[in-house]
């Protein structure tokens, strides 16, 4: 056989079977330009203008590791789809005479021009579009930088090399499925495997119990630490449970539609009611992807959103005023006191003689530890507090312990509180406490006579999210002696003692940026001068100065939430469309028939729609849900971002869900339409 008939062969092949390969070719380019975007994006020349560069590269570098993998899944799930439907040619083919090996060179030669027109396409749309994208990172960064036109050829290479690869692997896979199928099986492959479905009620039961505990999870805990920790688990579990719902639940529906005399015997809903429960496995799976893509676009969209509209929030939570100084001690001692009002004195001059006014002025000492808090006790030693960190039960009773003397407390709040022997001020953070005293080990039972005024939640929140007790105790450095000689496995004190020295200002943010380097500058002076002292870190904030560096890295994630979306979405579209091209074909010779005795398009129409609303929407309707028990697991999460504003959350989520459900129903419309025009030979006339 002349070799120049293979490139012929699938070049007709391609062009006979073009409502397959077209739109899979149109999502191997969308990928392929998402990819190159994403990589061009990370080497392009405008992150050396832009603060938070490093931020915005690391969160795009991982985007393109995502992008990368869900490549692979996808485009040989999807391919999957396409071969099915060739699978009967290729049958053709061998028994004409066309060995193996000629199928081999045939469909070599189709992977190359496929691979060869999508990476033009893709790689054209991806340069073209990339002044775009950085248009488009740049306003959602607030950055304000001069544009450059660039082509950057490292993307370009790893985009042809990664695409390649991953065309070379299908190729490998097909070649591998065609060699193990006899010509016999080729020609029925369309056919292969459909035998009567069996309702599976242990794996139905299954999902339901995996779905029920990860919903379970998702709206029970309550600790930002334990929703981090649980919620990779929980996106499993919802995964396979959905799998396992659809695969055996769609088969139990169809069965007890089939029972419901009212409903299965009519023209409407007999056919299609018994095409779906004939290949109900298959479209199970296809429903429960089509889901699970559904319900990433939805909290990915969400949690991103949430988390770049409530930047402000986040960075007035982070710092809580425009300049917050911190020094950090390793033993709490009177000279403490002595080198806290030394430093006072260093700023207060330095922002006298730069002539700046503070305002909101707060000034005080702190000391914290980490307790797990058993009913209205405190166990501090070292291993018990370890062991909770490997188990969920006890993690949730951790707890930051902060003490805060009785004098600074006054002093913030105007107050003359006087306490007795063995009394505090108790204030909880992000959890309850509803005893009435607190026995702390070497500081004995001490009743709570009153809640105290939550002065402090702001700094404790920034410093840990970890819920936390905030104590005020009289005789602050006489109290808290026994709790120094509390040690770690490293011999390191447990107890940690600092100062906060925080305050607003009026002036502009420019100015603010400067007063900070004058602060650092006289933190780095008396540092070097004390290296003697119990000083082992100091720390200066500015809100101004860190502003950027905030957008930068909740914009890079909200701009990777928007890519990586708008990824899934050509996803969910293409095993949509897929799923109804599928089986259409394999549903046309049954529709002929039904035709051939009298069965009118019209009523075509209606069971074609009666099958599309019968599970079309339950993807949508699960993946809905999904979200809406994953809400409180999603709320902890923004909480470690230090963003806590249900309302915001609730509205995006709302919008999030109105779009993707618009998009869904026009995604139904032109998919039934194309299923209809396949199972009755021609497209309706209006």
């Amino acid at each position: 056989m002349k070799l120049r008939l293979y490139p012929k062969l699938a070049f007709l092949g391609i062009q006979k079977n073009k409502r397959l390969y077209i739109p899979y070719i149109l999502t191997c380019s969308g990928m392929i330009m998402m990819y190159y975007i994403i990589s061009f994006l990370i080497e392009t020349p405008i992150l050396d203008y832009m603060r938070g560069r490093r931020t915005i590269a690391m969160t795009l570098t991982l985007g393109c590791y995502v992008m990368g993998i869900f490549a692979v899944l996808f485009l040989f799930y999807t391919h999957s789809f396409l071969i099915r439907r060739r699978k009967k040619e290729f049958g053709l083919y061998n028994i004409l005479g066309m060995g193996k090996k000629n199928i081999g060179f045939l469909l070599f030669w189709e992977s190359v021009m496929v691979t060869g027109i999508s990476l033009f396409i893709g790689l054209l749309a991806g340069i073209t579009c990339s002044k775009l994208a950085e248009l488009g990172l740049v306003n959602t960064l607030h950055a304000e930088i001069v544009y450059t036109l660039s082509l950057s050829t490292a993307s370009i290479r790893n985009t042809i090399l990664l695409f390649s690869c991953i065309s070379a692997l299908i190729f490998f896979h097909t070649l591998w499925q065609v060699h193990l199928t006899n010509p016999v099986e080729l020609l029925h492959s369309e056919n292969s495997g459909e035998k009567p479905p069996k309702g599976n009620w242990l794996f139905g039961i299954a999902g339901i119990l995996l779905l029920g505990f990860a919903y379970y999870i998702a709206v029970s805990i309550q600790s930002p630490i334990e929703a981090l920790l649980w919620f990779f688990v929980a996106v499993i579990m919802v995964i396979i449970g959905t799998y396992l719902l659809f695969i055996s639940g769609s088969v139990l529906l169809c069965r007890s539609l089939q029972k419901n005399k009212n409903y299965y015997y009519k023209a409407r809903h007999f056919i299609s009611t018994s095409s779906m429960t004939w290949r109900m496995k298959r479209n199970g799976a296809g429903l429960a992807s089509i889901c699970i893509l559904g319900t990433m676009v939805l909290v990915m969209i969400t949690g991103s959103a949430c988390l770049y509209f409530g930047t402000e929030d986040s960075l007035h939570a982070r710092y809580p005023q425009d300049f917050n100084v911190r020094l950090y001690f390793r033993t709490l001692s009177e000279d403490s006191d002595t080198l806290i009002a030394h430093l006072r004195g260093k700023l207060s001059k330095q922002l006298a003689d730069s002539g700046i006014a503070t305002e909101n002025l707060r000034d005080y000492r702190m000391a914290n530890l980490t307790a797990l808090i058993k009913e209205d006790r405190a166990i501090t030693d070292w291993e018990s507090v370890q062991s909770a960190y490997q188990d969920a039960e006890p993690f949730a009773c951790l707890r930051q312990i902060c003490f805060v003397p009785l004098s600074d407390y006054n002093k913030l709040a105007g107050t003359e509180i006087q306490l007795a022997e063995g009394e505090i001020l108790l204030c909880p953070v992000l959890c309850d406490y509803t005893y009435s005293s607190l026995t702390i080990p070497d500081m004995g039972n001490l009743r709570i006579a009153d809640t105290a005024t939550n002065f402090f939640k702001e700094e404790v929140w920034t410093e840990n999210v970890m819920p936390s007790i905030i104590i005020i105790i009289p005789d602050f450095m006489e109290k808290l002696q026994p709790l120094t000689l509390l040690k770690d496995n490293g011999d390191y004190p447990q107890l940690h003692f600092n100062w906060h020295y925080g305050f607003d200002s009026s002036i502009s943010s420019s100015a603010q940026i400067e007063v900070y380097h004058q602060l650092n500058s006289v933190l780095y002076e008396v540092r070097k001068a004390m290296e003697e002292t119990d000083i082992s870190a100091y720390s200066c904030d500015s809100l101004a100065a860190n502003r950027e560096d905030f957008y930068s890295s909740y914009g890079s994630l909200f701009f990777l939430g928007i890519m990586l979306s708008t990824v899934f979405l050509f996803a969910t579209v293409l095993i949509i469309y897929y799923k109804q091209i599928s089986e259409g074909y394999e549903d046309q010779t049954r529709f002929e028939i039904m035709q051939n005795v009298g069965m009118t398009k019209v009523e075509i129409r209606q069971s074609i729609n009666s099958q599309m609303r019968t599970v079309f929407f339950l993807p949508l309707v699960t993946a809905v849900l999904h979200l809406a028990f994953a809400f409180p697991m999603i709320q902890k999460l923004l909480m470690i971002f230090q963003i806590d504003h249900p309302k915001l959350l609730l509205v995006i989520a709302a919008v999030s869900v109105f779009i993707f459900a618009i998009f869904y129903t026009l995604i139904y419309r032109i998919t039934s339409n194309a299923y209809y025009s396949i199972v009755s030979g021609a497209k309706e006339k209006e």
